[in-house]
């Protein structure tokens, strides 16, 4: 079987740590550095340019008025005839992917899983009522076979070109239910290669429909395919050391005597068996629908073969005949296709059979027959220790909380306190979520102070070699409160899911709050500090500013302090010494004026403008979910410069010149312009390699969508980036989302 060949082409590549961590660009990033997807397959699911067209969906069906999407995902860590396999599946049904992918690396530690060869055998079936000797006219048939498989062949001379078409037939009687007509049914059985052949087959029956009368004396009535197709059977099995089941508690021996236990009730009792198989579909099904394959003939086949001793019964066998191991084995028809029809039609599918490293229909089967293993052993394996039950509550719980609209800040403690409660609905996760905010925010707290985060338009990085930069400000980034209440000083922030107590030469945001309120003379005060940040952490824009700023001001306004702007901003500005080394002092200034500013900073030297907008920026802010630490970036420029000054002095100098025809475009309203300029200075900031594979996507997927101008904002290395999108702004911001990415759209000016 070609299953079992080239055993270190993907060697590795299943086993990808921590991959249900990263961002979607980062998995699809992971899953092309391992040769599983193409430029153009990376380009697709980016952009979705891989999901099924509408006008393209118009002609695969009648009456079409939209296209239905389902998640798609990947199993990892699959080892099949020592050969690495990532599993592409469509399903919405939760614990499917985790579940697969665990016990495919469960299974992997003994070796794997192995798959036999699958024969692509489609049987066609046609009806003949005869009147007269119904075993001479079987007899008959089968004494022409030749001649009727001649036929059938000279219909798709190409099939068998490939190896393929009508090899052999098969002879049955019956007499009819209800006015006891005699019947022959004769089987035309095809090797029908790589196709999934029902076109083929039922092509094939139409074409000998003529030549059967002719024979038998009988008349022709059903000519069309079975979904029965117990001539292409799956046979996939693995050896589980015990000692590998062994965890949570349970001993691997008790692991192992549970799933034979259950195994063996679903062989017994038909109502465990219809449970016992729907599990084994999970699997078998979200794996056919990704690959384009007719999942509903597969069911049909798996339930039709699970009753064929007249008791329905599990398709699986587990088993400890073995000292020391646990055996599974399965046993299912698959009759699936790897070419033709809406294969090739749905550009998901040609990705999805690429990401499998384009298998034959024969491979194909088998991995499908593994998929089906692999669930059923994930399914039986809960069931065994702690039940399947706490794991769907939590998916319940938290699928309740976001129907309730739970805020992130309280999100993961609703669905604790579901569990707990026992109560999973709506009601209860809105007065747990209301409770929890009258805890956070009491009544005689302060008003919340606001402070701004930024983006950079242009000149980041050279800005802190003495050029300029053009910040513009993300309204209402951070807000924050103080309430004189508590023992020492507390920070609060719900949405990070923080609470500590604030000590001096303490890492963090209370370190940072310990150094300002002793520069202002309250750090032996009692107060609690209630922050609400808008802007994710770490994203390059502007939140360590801001939070400063809006926790200046709430301490400004509980004690009354009466600090003017220029105060405010030189203490942010040594918490971003603190926190980015050599900072350019543009976060700060931005987050405590909130205005566009054209900013330049010579040794300690500051001039900033206020930046008028004559035309409105609709800009969109693409994250990359990676954290950028900008005091690495900026160490790591410098270092740079270090070594070459007079190659980065170029650079900043170049930078500068685009910055300063920036305000010009700015001020003139010249959107054309300024996207150009933001091009060119996403080169130079490339050039001084703090982009990332995450960032230059965003941007590619930013142009392609109609972006003016596209670049990286802030330190780089991860973070965001900003498009500048006129009339294009949701186009660009849905696109992004499609990606994986999180997104925030703002228009100044």
């Amino acid at each position: 079987m070609a299953l079992e060949s080239n055993s270190n082409d993907l060697q590795g590549s299943s086993r990808i740590p921590n991959f249900f961590r990263m961002s979607i660009a980062q998995r699809i990033s992971a899953l092309a550095e391992r040769g599983l997807l193409s430029q153009e397959d990376i380009q697709q699911l980016a952009s979705g340019g891989h999901q099924l067209k509408l006008n393209v969906a118009d002609k695969m069906i009648e009456n079409v008025v939209g296209v239905f999407g389902l998640p798609m995902g990947v199993a990892l860590n699959f080892l099949i005839n020592n050969k690495d396999y990532v599993v592409p599946l469509a399903v919405e049904e939760p614990s499917i992917v985790a579940g697969l992918s665990g016990a495919a690396r469960l299974a992997r530690l003994g070796g794997g899983f192995s798959a036999a060869e699958v024969d692509p055998i489609l049987i066609g079936q046609v009806q003949i009522v005869v009147s007269g000797d119904v075993d001479a006219a079987k007899q008959t048939l089968l004494d022409n076979k030749a001649e009727v498989l001649a036929l059938a062949n000279s219909l798709h001379p190409k099939m068998v070109a490939r190896g393929g078409g009508a090899i052999d037939i098969e002879v049955f009687d019956y007499a009819a239910q209800e006015d006891g007509r005699l019947m022959v049914v004769m089987h035309l059985l095809v090797d029908t290669r790589d196709a999934m052949g029902a076109n083929l087959v039922n092509t094939m029956c139409e074409g000998v429909a003529s030549l059967v009368e002719g024979l038998t004396g009988g008349k022709v009535f059903l000519r069309i395919l079975s979904n029965l197709t117990d001539r292409a059977i799956a046979r996939a099995s693995v050896r589980i050391p015990v000692k590998n089941l062994e965890g949570k508690g349970y001993s691997g021996e008790d692991v192992r005597d549970g799933i034979v236990l259950a195994n063996d009730l679903a062989l017994a009792d038909p109502y465990r068996a219809a449970t016992h198989n729907k599990g084994i579909m999970n699997g078998v099904d979200a794996i056919a629908i990704a690959t384009g394959n007719d999942w509903r003939a597969i069911e049909a086949a798996a339930h039709a073969y699970a009753a064929r001793s007249g008791r329905y019964q599990a398709l699986t066998r587990w088993h400890k005949r073995e000292s020391g191991y646990l055996i599974g084995e399965i046993q299912i028809p698959m009759k699936v296709g790897t070419v033709g029809g809406s294969l090739e039609t749905n550009p998901s599918v040609r990705i999805n059979h690429r990401l499998l490293g384009s298998p034959s229909a024969s491979d194909l089967a088998g991995i499908m027959g593994v998929v089906g293993l692999a669930q059923n052993f994930a399914a039986l394996r809960a069931l065994s220790t702690d039940g399947i039950q706490q794991n769907h509550m939590n998916l319940h719980a938290r699928s309740v909380a976001s129907s309730a609209g739970v805020a992130n800040e309280f999100f993961e403690t609703v669905v604790e306190g579901l569990i707990e409660s026992g109560e999973i609905k709506v009601w209860k996760a809105q007065e747990i979520a209301k409770n929890l905010a009258r805890r956070v925010v009491q009544p005689e707290s302060g008003e919340r102070q606001a402070a701004h985060g930024k983006i950079i338009l242009l000149g980041e990085h050279a800005a802190v070699y003495g050029r300029p930069a053009i910040a513009l400000p993300i309204p209402l980034a951070v807000e924050a409160s103080v309430r004189k209440t508590g023992e020492g000083i507390n920070v609060v922030i719900p949405r990070w899911g923080l609470e500590q107590k604030v000590r001096a030469n303490t890492p963090g945001v209370a370190g940072m709050v310990a150094a300002l309120l002793a520069q202002l003379g309250l750090d032996e005060e009692n107060m609690t500090i209630e922050v609400f940040p808008h802007v994710p952490r770490a994203m390059g824009l502007g939140g360590s500013s801001a939070l400063a700023v809006a926790i200046m001001r709430a301490v400004n306004a509980a004690y009354d302090l009466n600090l003017a702007e220029e105060k405010i901003n030189e203490l942010a500005f040594e918490c971003e010494k603190a926190a980015h080394g050599t900072p350019s002092g543009v976060d700060n200034t931005v987050a405590t004026y909130g205005t566009p500013l054209y900013y330049q900073r010579v040794g300690d030297q500051v001039s900033f403008d206020t930046l008028s907008i004559a035309q409105p920026l609709e800009m969109v802010i693409g994250m990359t979910g990676k954290e950028s630490l900008t005091a690495d970036t900026v160490a790591r420029v410098r270092t740079a410069w270090e070594q070459h000054p007079r190659r980065y002095e170029g650079i900043f100098d170049q930078i500068t010149q685009l910055t300063v025809q920036a305000r010009e475009a700015v001020q003139g309203g010249l959107l054309s312009e300024l996207g150009e300029l933001m091009n060119l200075c996403h080169g130079y900031l490339n050039a001084l390699q703090i982009s990332t594979p995450e960032l230059e996507q965003l941007v590619h997927i930013a142009r392609e969508h109609g972006a003016l101008g596209a670049k990286l904002t802030g330190g780089g290395g991860g973070g965001s980036m900003i498009a500048l999108c006129p009339d294009r702004q949701r186009a660009v911001e849905k696109a992004m989302a499609t990606a994986g990415f999180n997104t925030m759209a703002i228009t100044l000016g």
